[in-house]
Formats: structure tokens, C-alpha cells, sequence
């Protein structure tokens, strides 16, 4: 279907295209067989301007527009979701700084960012995945500093990244209201990373603890100021969750396109309806995802129910597709002899990540309530 891209975007579809099938296909059972991570693929995005599509023209990008993420997120994650999620990963923890930082935060992060400089999200904790208002991480002012202890898990990007977007607790008494938002630099003294998780999907993309202990971070790396913190997380998921709902049809149509080069050697004939039906839902969720994206770079404020049914409803697909498709291969598709199974374990992190889709459910039922 024709989205009608500028001839820019449809210049960033092509580049990114040609760069998934020249660099990161040959890599990919690499990459996911021995969790690595991909720094010569990141390489080869540097150099194709695709960190400057994440960052606003005045700090060196390229227009931060929502419908480029998305474009160039679906094309990698086509081929590999765990590069997807590095390379998205980035723009997630991206955007706080560009919706909630000052010039000076700004023009020093952003223009670090546009020229390769990975970035990490650290919200998530053991004890507050999905319920924010649990983080027991804190961070106690002293001076022109404040002090940062405590911890995080499942941290895309950790150890890998030069830079942190941190939540940490100034009140705790306040809850959720006593959040917040911290820009912390790898190799700042008291911070330090633990465990790499051995996962099931998405390998390729480092997700580790970070930890904190006696963490001094300059006061003046705060985000917005002291108690935006939930805020600051939550509109920042607004934004970006368009990007995760992307990735699903990534992975939803990387599944299909394997069907479609090895239907000579699978049961096609039979499958035929099953196929028609899964390729019309990721059609659906990719036009719902483009359509979402090109309304937030119209200006629009009221995301967050669009938003969340983007991510629900992709990832849902997503999930739905890959899971037929090893039925459609039978037996093979259990094995590591097709894609296919990689491609399985990759989808579903997209119902989990940036919010479960139960939690989804919960933003969506709450915006039809008010």
C-alpha cells in the first residue's frame, strides 16, 4: 500500500533496506546464537545518518519525526528484531531529553546522540516493571550534586550506551509523584553494571543491571525538576510506543517474508487462507502505526489511548503471525534449520516491553473513562 512518503522518507525505506539485507542478514544467527551485540551493524547506521533521524535539526539531526523511526525501525526489525530494539532503544531514551531538557541538556546529549552516541532507558526494577510508583532507586541531593543508589534490571543497551535516562526516587513518602528524571554518563564514578540476561529473544540487543552506588550526578542533569519523573516517563511512552508497535510489524512481516522464499519447501498450498488472513492484519497494523505516527508529527497532544492501542494491537499481531508461521513450516519451524524460530522468540518481547499489553489495556479503558 502506498503511505505516501515524503521522497525523504522513501529514501530512509530504501537505505535501510539495503543495509538490513547487505549487513545484518548474514550476522543475524551470529548475533543471536552468541548474544552479541552488534556494534559493527550500529557502524553502518552511523554512517547512513540514521542516528541523526532520531534527534531534532538544531542539535544536529535530522527532524526527529515519528514516521522515520517507525520506517526505519519496521525495515531493520524485518530482518532482526534484537537490532531493531538497539537501534530503538536509543530513541526511546532520546526522548525525554528532547521533550523535558533544557538547551544546555539538549544541545550537550542530543548532538552527542545524532553522531552515534548510544543511548539507555533506565526505568525498570525488579520490584516496578509495569507499576512505575514501585522504583526503590533514589537519589538524595547534596549540594550542586545529587547522590544516586540502588538499581535497575532489564536495561536495554546497558553497559553498551554513553548515556542514561535514570528515574530514581527524590520523596519517597510521594510515591509516583516523588519520581525523578536523571541524565547519567557512563563512567560517572559509583555507577557500574551487573548481570547480562540470557534471554529468549532479541538477543542480539544487551539488556543488563545497572547499578548505582554513591552515584554523584551533577544537579543540573535533572529533567524538568524534582517530581516529574512519572510524568516524564509516561508521556515519554506516548511518543515512542508507535516505535515498539513498528518493530512488531517488522517482525510480523520478516515472518511472512520467509514463508513466501521457502513456500517450495512447506506446506503452502494448504496455508494459503491462513496466510491471506495473517498478511491483512499486518497491513491493518501498519496502517494504524503510520497513521498514528504521521498524527503526532502533526503536533497532536492527546496520544496516549492511540498510542497504546498502536503497541497492543501490533505486537498482538505480531505474536499471532509468528506463531503460525512455525505452524505453517510443522516440524521445521521448531528448529534452528529457518529463521522462522528465531523470528518466534523475537516477537514476543513486543507484548511485553514498554509496558505489558495488560497494562495497554489499563491506559485504554482509562482514557475511554474520562
Amino acid at each position: 500500500m502506498n503511505y505516501f512518503f515524503s521522497k525523504e522518507q522513501n529514501k530512509l525505506k530504501e537505505t535501510v533496506s539495503q543495509i538490513a539485507q547487505e549487513k545484518i542478514v548474514q550476522q543475524r544467527n551470529k548475533l543471536d546464537k552468541f548474544d552479541e551485540f552488534p556494534h559493527e551493524i550500529l557502524k553502518e547506521f552511523v554512517k547512513a545518518g540514521l542516528f541523526e533521524t532520531l534527534i531534532p535539526k538544531e542539535y544536529g539531526g535530522t527532524g526527529a519525526a515519528t514516521l522515520d523511526l517507525c520506517i526505519a525501525v519496521e525495515e531493520i526489525s524485518r530482518v532482526c528484531a534484537g537490532v531493531g530494539t538497539a537501534y530503538a532503544a536509543t530513541a526511546l531514551a532520546a526522548t525525554p531529553i528532547i521533550l523535558f531538557g533544557n538547551e544546555q541538556l539538549k544541545s550537550k546529549y542530543l548532538s552527542k546522540i545524532a553522531k552515534g552516541a548510544l543511548a539507555s532507558y533506565g526505568l525498570t526494577e525488579p520490584q516496578a516493571g509495569s507499576d512505575v510508583a514501585g522504583i526503590q532507586t533514589k537519589a538524595e541531593k547534596d549540594g550542586d550534586f545529587y547522590v544516586i543508589n540502588g538499581g535497575k534490571q532489564f536495561i536495554t543497551n546497558g553497559g553498551e550506551a554513553e548515556i542514561y535516562v535514570v528515574f530514581a526516587s527524590t520523596n519517597p513518602r510521594r510515591g509516583a509523584r516523588g519520581l525523578s528524571t536523571f541524565i547519567v554518563e557512563k563512567g560517572t564514578p559509583g555507577f557500574s553494571f551487573g548481570k547480562t540476561e540470557d534471554k529468549l529473544g532479541i538477543r542480539a540487543a544487551c539488556t543488563r543491571e545497572l547499578i548505582f552506588e554513591n552515584c554523584k550526578v551533577p544537579a543540573s542533569n535533572i529533567l524538568l525538576k524534582e517530581g516529574f519523573g512519572f510524568i516524564s516517563a509516561m508521556r515519554t511512552f506516548d511518543y515512542t510506543r508507535p516505535g515498539v508497535a513498528a518493530l512488531s510489524v517488522g517482525v510480523a512481516q520478516g515472518a511472512i517474508d520467509e514463508v513466501m522464499k521457502y513456500k517450495k519447501s512447506i506446506p503452502f498450498e494448504q496455508s494459503q487462507f491462513m496466510i491471506a488472513e495473517l498478511v491483512s492484519k499486518i497491513e491493518a497494523a501498519r496502517a494504524f502505526t503510520y497513521s498514528l505516527a504521521k498524527y503526532i508529527d502533526s503536533g497532536a497532544k492527546n496520544i496516549s489511548k492511540y498510542s497504546a492501542m498502536a503497541k497492543l494491537f501490533a505486537s498482538d499481531v505480531a505474536m499471532e503471525v509468528t506463531t503460525k508461521v512455525i505452524e505453517i513450516f510443522e516440524l521445521s519451524g521448531c528448529t534452528e534449520e529457518y529463521p522462522v524460530a528465531k523470528i518466534f522468540r523475537d516477537a514476543k518481547i513486543t507484548q511485553i516491553y514498554e509496558g505489558t499489553n495488560e497494562v495497554q489495556r489499563f491506559v485504554i479503558a482509562g482514557e475511554l473513562a474520562r
